[in-house]
């Protein structure tokens, strides 16, 4: 690993902080994170197969599905309520 200094505004170092404080990483790796999203192109599986967990079973609740959903939406009923100029 390559050390770094970098300038920051008190906003920018407050946001850190307290980012650091609540999932107790460190404020070198939040910023390695940022970087990677931002500007790397490397695809991470694990948090790829994360995200599709959390998202699986997020319609179980509900009482329509989603591709009734999806209909009821292009129904173009919303848009009789629209005012078109």
């Amino acid at each position: 690993m390559q050390r770094t200094q970098i300038s920051l505004t008190a906003e920018d170092r407050s946001v850190l902080d307290a980012e650091a404080a609540r999932t107790g990483r460190s404020i070198s790796a939040l910023i390695r994170d940022a970087v990677a999203q931002t500007y790397g192109f490397r695809q991470d599986i694990e948090q790829d197969l994360r995200a599709i967990e959390v998202a699986t079973g997020a319609w179980a609740d509900r009482r329509v599905d989603g591709e009734a959903y999806v209909q009821g939406l292009r129904s173009g009923g919303r848009l009789d309520r629209a005012t078109v100029r």
